[in-house]
């Protein structure tokens, strides 16, 4: 490998905290292989321990919402255009597009028909909504690396060459956490209740979600004093337009100790978990904890969305189960009181926590791979079917 991979570039593009953190193991199993490489593109902090170089800020991408991306359009179009004119010029070894499929999609489709490769990571959600997706991803992505068993076969059967590699968070999460470690680093008490409340790292989900979250917990508090709060935030931005709003709202009675990051160790502290949807309900899943899925947007999103769902579940930990495992409260029902009781009601049986508990293991196990290797691998059988480095051949 040494002498060549100095020649290789790869360029990605992840639009999200999340996706920050997904495509950092994917680094980490190419860094080894690919130490010489030159990795850029637009990323975030995690990706930039192995060596990438964002020339854009990621925050500009964690758009959600058909109306808010729309508001957003002319900037994320002059992004994306701007990259791609870059990347046509510069013919990177391959193209990873690590999440942000509005984004991706339509930048791989140009890039590869440019001669370009181009590898997707992680899959969007073609078997929850908006499936006629398959049709675009079948002309931007060369190869998809799905994090999800079932999602092989859907790709398989559209054509579309695909890598199940597991979910890297699998790896990342102790199949048993360490709660009273996690209490300790936070400040906690070993005993009492512990709330996380997770409004979501985008904000936008901040500005629809935050005020019911904190409402309930304002009851939750109501009907168990000795209860704690907390509440790990993305970053600077986020942790003050989350302050911000609390005081709008005059909830800043409540004490709620605000994390800067420490999701994870967060999930780890709690009893339960009031989540948006998205990742970070997977996360609280494999940290094996009794949680309820909320989510709230802009009117007129959640209107054309709601139409667009073919299942019954928008959770992760729903989805994979087949089933609701977990309450998921969304748009107008997503209420103060309504989330305050089904977090109540998770506290409160102690016989559906033990469910949980081994539901979310078995699921934890099935979704253990070494999925950076095994990422790393494909990306590489990518660049070496696409010839674009003479001789190259992955270890």
């Amino acid at each position: 490998m040494a002498g060549i991979n100095a020649d290789i570039s790869i360029a990605m593009v992840a639009g999200e905290s999340s996706g920050d953190l997904l495509a950092s193991r994917l680094l980490s199993g190419l860094r080894p292989h690919l130490p010489d490489a030159h990795m850029y593109g637009i990323g975030g902090p995690k990706m930039a321990e192995y060596g990438f170089v964002s020339d854009w800020p990621m925050e500009k991408l964690s758009v959600n919402g058909l109306f808010e991306v729309l508001a957003h359009y002319r900037e994320l179009k002059g992004i994306q255009n701007s990259l791609r004119d870059r990347l046509l010029a510069q013919k990177p070894s391959v193209f990873i597009g690590v999440d942000a499929p509005d984004f991706n999609f339509g930048l791989e489709e140009q890039l590869r028909r440019g001669g370009i490769p181009t590898v997707h990571f992680i899959g969007p959600s073609i078997w929850a909504w908006r499936g006629g997706r398959i049709k675009k991803i079948a002309r931007a992505a060369s190869h998809m690396l799905v994090i999800f068993p079932f999602e092989a076969e859907i790709y398989r059967k559209a054509g579309i060459p695909v890598t199940y590699v597991g979910h890297p968070l699998a790896q990342v999460i102790p199949m048993v956490p360490d709660i009273a470690a996690a209490r300790s680093a936070l400040g906690l008490p070993a005993d009492g209740r512990v709330v996380a409340i997770m409004p979501g790292s985008r904000m936008g989900e901040l500005k629809h979600n935050t005020i019911a979250f904190v409402q309930a917990a304002r009851i939750l508090a109501q009907r168990d004093p000795g209860m704690r709060f907390i509440a790990p935030m993305a970053g600077e931005k986020q942790r003050k337009f989350f302050s911000e709003l609390i005081a709008q709202a005059d909830l800043q009675d409540l004490p709620i100790q605000i994390l800067d990051g420490q999701s994870h160790t967060a999930m780890a502290a709690a009893d339960v978990v009031l989540v948006a949807s998205g990742t970070a309900s997977l996360e609280v899943a494999l940290y094996k904890k009794p949680m309820v899925i909320a989510y709230k947007m802009m009117r007129a999103s959640w209107e054309v969305m709601r139409h667009m769902s073919y299942q019954p579940w928008i959770g992760l930990p729903n989805i994979l189960a087949r089933e609701f495992l977990v309450p998921e409260l969304l748009q107008h029902n997503a209420t103060p009181q309504a989330l305050a009781d089904a977090l109540w009601k998770q506290l409160e049986d102690p016989a559906h926590q033990a469910m949980l508990r081994q539901r979310f293991t078995d699921m934890h196990h099935t979704l253990l791979r070494d999925t950076a290797n095994e990422s790393a691998q494909a990306v590489l059988q990518v660049i070496e079917q696409h010839k674009r480095v003479p001789g190259f051949s992955p270890a």
